[in-house]
């Protein structure tokens, strides 16, 4: 029968995590060199969720161990791995050689300094609200959608619950933090999801900072609360 949600997460959860690292990027690890998706996967991970790694390298070694077979995929028990561009036959030394790398970084210590994002993956990891807010309302259809860039944002901020709002301005600022370059932050918008071009006079970080600090304030339907009680500033 097919893998219930729980028992995908708890046998190949981190596993898939691994795979999707490599969404668009070569998978052409060595057993001396990682791939460049996954450096990316092992500096996002040990700097947000360091304990998943040692899940990872279990879950690629002990399926490299026991490869399903075509029945057992076909009924859906199995994790299928996807395409990656290799041949089927060395799908198998592939995964031992990432659960090698990634147990080398975790027994030595070796763990990537924080950089800007270099893959499609690691963007929308790092920025997961901000691809979300580009993507859903700045895609192509945004000028059928919206009468303007404002009207965009003031819908987000209308239909968003409050903390998701403030989890986006967090990740604004982090983004903004890197100092890009600005056709960087052009191609930082574009890797998240946004198809539509900054207002005029915008450029990319000026539009971000700008919603950075829209965003960042009290909605109108919700003022500051006074403080009760106690010192507050007034005699």
């Amino acid at each position: 029968m097919p893998l219930s949600p729980l028992e995908h997460d708890r046998r190949y959860g981190e596993l898939d995590q691994v795979i999707r690292a490599y969404a668009g990027q070569s998978a052409d690890d060595t057993p001396d060199r990682p791939s460049r998706a996954l450096v990316a996967y092992l500096r996002h991970t040990w700097h947000t969720r360091p304990w998943a790694l040692a899940v990872a390298e279990r879950q690629l070694r002990e399926y490299a161990e026991h490869p399903p077979g075509r029945l057992r995929l076909r009924l859906g028990e199995f994790y299928p791995v996807p395409d990656v561009g290799l041949p089927e036959g060395e799908i198998q030394g592939w995964l031992r050689c990432l659960a090698d790398h990634i147990g080398h970084s975790i027994e030595q210590g070796e763990v990537p300094p924080p950089a800007v994002p270099e893959t499609h993956w690691e963007w929308h990891a790092r920025f997961p609200e901000l691809a979300q807010f580009l993507g859903g309302w700045f895609s192509q259809d945004m000028p059928d959608e919206f009468a303007d860039h404002d009207a965009a944002v003031a819908d987000y901020r209308a239909t968003t619950d409050a903390r998701l709002t403030a989890r986006l301005v967090g990740e604004l600022y982090e983004l903004l933090a890197l100092d890009l370059e600005e056709t960087d932050y052009a191609l930082a918008l574009a890797e998240l999801g946004m198809e539509v071009d900054p207002p005029a006079p915008y450029s990319p970080s000026g539009w971000l900072a700008l919603i950075a600090g829209r965003l960042g304030g009290p909605r109108a339907d919700h003022p500051p609360k006074e403080t009760d009680g106690g010192w507050n500033g007034r005699h």
